[in-house]
């Protein structure tokens, strides 16, 4: 199609509509053909509906020409500039007082409220639950009360979820077999077939439905009174616009109304009522129970032990109330009954399993190394008085991180061991596995067992992976142990301190660049758990060569093998065998050979997999602190005693890494000849030439610069007086500085889009295989060493050149000299400041301007021409 000016002839790309006297057809963009033309009023409306303000074909900005009133002046009166100024300073101040209110009730209010709305029901009196409005308003320790009570609205909004969470669980996964079989409708007539429906859960008028279905299959079509729309009718429904309607700026409160304080009061009552159902009522059938039992608990942890006794408590009598309404046939009940145990039974083995398995472990963990850390006991008791809590949430964080790492090299086992070897322990990765489901169906003597299970396997791997390792190094290495945890030095308390500042802010700057960098460059992921896998993977092989149990191990190929030992039929398995079959599927099982003298080939897989545990453990434990500690006092020879071993064991871990990635590199590229050796060689070292420039300029020069512009602006105005001279720590100032470079590289990525962040993000982009250290040095280096030199040169230029000229004094040449970077930094925060006043006004102009005399906005056109001239101007390459 031809373009031509005339716009009848064409027509709006939305509306297919042509041109008009009132809405004219305009071409916005670059698009060309029947898609040029648009009408203003149909670009707007899909300006709005797409929140956007680009074409979508081509990406060009639409741009709008403001329309003014013909009485508009050439410059706005003083009058409307005030009367807009003040108008906006209202504004200001009426959004601060809105907000203010709002953060004072959500931060304030609530979690004040609860924090001694807890404090009033647990005091064990009722004098402070009668003055508990007084209380609330009492400004006595308001922080600390403020802080608590976000921890108890954190807990109970946390329950609240969960509750409605496994609601949702039980309605869409069916509940236990006990609760889903007393709600089961009548067996269907025999002509008809049953549909297949495994999880046969009764809703609300769920049978009533049922019954009508079937009275209707068998000729008798009951009466209905709830029929046509008044059958759909739910009353939950009754206000669904103004629910939808219903954001979270509404209701925070962030909108600008008032309608937050009503969710304020409501949000006070049910965190209330959260408290008083599942905290104040366990708590207390607890202790009941504790007393009619003759028990008494003290300590730090007496109220979450009796209030986890009262669950239990709470427990069993939903269990026997559900056994006597099921003996009486009242079917609401039952129903309300049995959701509210099975709530109980899953919400304690939730904390069972996340919080009292972990914890344990992490008791054990502690308790088997105590001899490496040259511990006892009594330092345990001691700390636990001193600090319980804190030292309990240790604990509990080694023992999950414990699980965790149990759990993953569990995976890699089932990776390399023939389905079925592991039968006696769940699969993490079947899709089919829900440990939420399996709390609300099995029982809690199942769970339970599982527990103790569990509990065992756990016990005994710490045992061969960490106290018989301890033993065993003691033994053989008597001076190797204990490991250094404190410090213990003669050297200067100062001087100490300042090379331990080092040597971690030396660490953290490496291991970073070796996470962020070097890593990335010579591996795409991770190579640990491959090897890790292979080590598993070559033991199993010998270890079955040597025992014959290959077939058992590893399993073999079907037509291979001579006599293939059947799977047992399912009654013969352990009911965890049939669950883990069920789970797995055909796949879960391969058979095997059963060999002569299977048990006593079992047991001394056993043995050797324990002896292997505990050589592999003992050498994890030596051989990276062994080298760690050669590096430490090599790198920092008088600080080299006082080292912390996490830093020794780090450091040496990385060297093995290194060392291990080093030689597999190595034999990779010897296999190519000697050619593709020096080729591959050369290569890296280039690569590590560019990345030894780049480094010295981004991770040498600006953090230098930078923390010595800091201590110049800051530390030293604050710490040295006047009389007494600064001594810089060039090295200090330089580990300093580059934690202060990471912190504004953080702070710029967060930012807005400008040159300096493209810059990063694209050095960040291309690694150190893609260098570009040209680009580097140019657009990151070069701009922040510019203005680092200058804001270090131009104050010391002038203290010490210009002053001299103009002071006569000494003091005053001194005052001056040592006054001139902080002068510095307040000039350059008052020239943002004046900045940001100066376009802040300018977009006040603009909008005062606009809201007394805009009339309208008219769409620009592109100019083609103009785009194509400029175009031909630009001259080739």
């Amino acid at each position: 199609m031809m373009d031509s000016d005339s716009s009848g002839a064409d027509f709006c790309r939305f509306c297919r509509s042509e041109a008009s006297s009132d809405r004219p057809l305009f071409h916005p963009c670059i698009c060309t053909g029947s898609i040029k033309w648009i009408h203003q009023e149909c670009l707007v409306q899909w300006m709005r509906y797409s929140r956007k303000e680009i074409c979508e074909l081509c990406g060009h900005r639409f741009s709008f020409m403001p329309i003014y009133s013909p009485d508009m002046p050439r410059r706005l009166p003083i009058r409307d500039v005030v009367g807009g100024l003040v108008t906006s300073v209202a504004s200001a101040v009426k959004d601060w007082l809105h907000y203010t209110l709002v953060a004072l009730a959500w931060l304030g209010i609530v979690p004040l409220t609860a924090c001694r709305t807890y404090r009033c029901l647990f005091s064990g009196s009722l004098d402070p639950v009668i003055s508990l409005p007084f209380d609330i308003v009492s400004a006595e320790n308001l922080a600390k009360d403020v802080f608590s009570g976000c921890f108890v609205v954190t807990c109970t909004l946390f329950s609240f979820i969960g509750l409605v969470w496994l609601r949702e669980q039980i309605m869409h996964g069916g509940g236990p077999d006990w609760m889903e079989r007393e709600n089961l409708p009548a067996p269907p007539p025999e002509d008809i077939p049953l549909q297949d429906n495994n999880n046969d859960r009764v809703h609300d008028g769920a049978g009533d439905a049922d019954v009508g279905a079937r009275d209707e299959v068998n000729g008798e079509v009951a009466e209905d009174p709830l029929v046509g729309d008044e059958a759909n009718w739910n009353p939950m429904e009754w206000d669904r616009a103004a629910a939808e309607e219903l954001t979270w700026a509404r209701l925070l409160g962030l909108d600008g109304s008032m309608v937050f304080l009503e969710h304020v009061f409501w949000v006070v009552s049910l965190n209330t009522l959260f408290i008083v159902v599942f905290a104040f009522c366990p708590y207390h059938i607890g202790r009941l129970g504790a007393a009619l039992a003759g028990l008494t608990a003290e300590g730090p942890f007496a109220g979450p032990l009796t209030a986890l006794a009262g669950y239990v408590l709470v427990g069993a009598i939903l269990a026997v109330l559900h056994g006597l309404v099921s003996l009486l046939r009242l079917r609401g009940a039952k129903k309300a009954l049995g959701f509210c145990y099975v709530v109980v039974k899953v919400a304690l083995l939730s904390v069972v399993e996340i919080g009292v398995i972990p914890l344990v472990c992490g008791w054990w963990l502690d308790l088997c190394s105590l001899s490496m850390f040259d511990a006892t006991l009594k330092d345990r008791e001691a700390s636990l008085q001193a600090a319980p809590w804190t030292l309990m949430f240790i604990h509990w964080l080694v023992g999950m991180v414990y699980v965790y790492y149990f759990a993953s090299f569990i995976l890699l086992l089932r990776e390399v061991l023939r389905p079925g070897v592991l039968w006696f322990l769940k699969n993490l990765n079947d899709p089919d596995f829900s440990p939420v489901q399996e709390m609300i169906h099995l029982s809690v003597w199942s769970h339970i067992r599982r527990l103790v299970v569990s509990a065992m396997i756990f016990g005994t791997a710490v045992l061969f992976m960490l106290w018989l390792p301890i033993r065993v190094i003691k033994y053989v290495l008597p001076g190797f142990l204990p490991y250094a945890v404190a410090v213990h030095t003669e050297a200067p308390v100062n001087e100490l301190s300042l090379e331990l500042l080092l040597l971690q802010l030396h660490m953290h700057v490496f291991v970073q660049l070796s996470i962020q960098v070097i890593l990335p460059a010579l591996l795409e992921q991770s190579h640990t758990r491959t090897w890790l896998k292979a080590g598993v993977r070559a033991w199993c092989a010998c270890a079955a060569g040597a025992l014959g149990l290959r077939s058992y191990l590893l399993g073999e190929a079907r037509h291979d093998l001579p006599q293939p030992h059947p799977p047992r039929p399912p009654h013969q398995l352990g009911a965890a065998h049939q669950a883990l079959m069920r789970r797995d599927g055909p796949a879960g099982f391969e058979p095997y050979v059963r060999v002569s003298w299977f048990p006593v080939r079992l047991g001394a897989l056993l043995i050797l997999v324990s002896i292997s545990l505990v050589l592999a453990s003992a050498l994890t434990l030596v051989i990276p602190v062994a080298i760690g500690r050669k590096v430490m006092t090599v790198w920092l020879p008088k600080a080299s005693e006082g080292v912390h071993e996490l830093y020794t064991a780090a450091c040496g871990m990385y060297v093995c890494w290194a060392v291990g990635r080093g030689g597999t590199l190595a034999a990779g590229w010897a296999r190519g000849g000697r050619a593709m050796l020096a080729a591959r060689a050369a290569l890296w070292a280039r690569l590590a030439a560019r990345a030894a420039l780049a480094a010295l300029a981004l991770l040498g020069l600006v953090p230098l610069m930078f923390g010595l512009l800091l201590e110049l602006v800051l530390v030293i105005p604050l710490r040295v007086p006047l009389e007494q001279s600064p001594v810089l720590f060039v090295w200090q100032d330089w580990a300093l500085g580059v934690l202060y470079t990471k912190i504004v590289c953080a702070l710029t990525m967060m930012g807005p889009d400008w040159a300096m962040r493209r810059a990063i993000e694209k050095a960040y982009r291309d690694g150190i295989r893609e260098m570009d250290l040209k680009f580097i040095l140019r657009s990151v280096a070069a701009p922040c060493v510019c203005w680092l030199g200058l804001a270090l040169a131009v104050p010391y230029a002038f203290a010490h050149s210009v002053a001299p000229l103009l002071l006569a004094s000494a003091a005053q040449r001194n005052l001056l000299a040592r006054r001139v970077y902080p002068a510095l930094l307040l000039v350059a925060v008052l020239a943002a400041l004046t900045v940001f006043q100066v376009r802040q006004f300018r977009k006040l102009y603009e909008h005062i301007k606009n809201d007394k005399y805009l009339v309208g906005q008219r769409l620009v056109n592109y100019d083609h021409r103009r785009h194509k001239q400029q175009q031909s101007t630009v001259p080739a390459n």
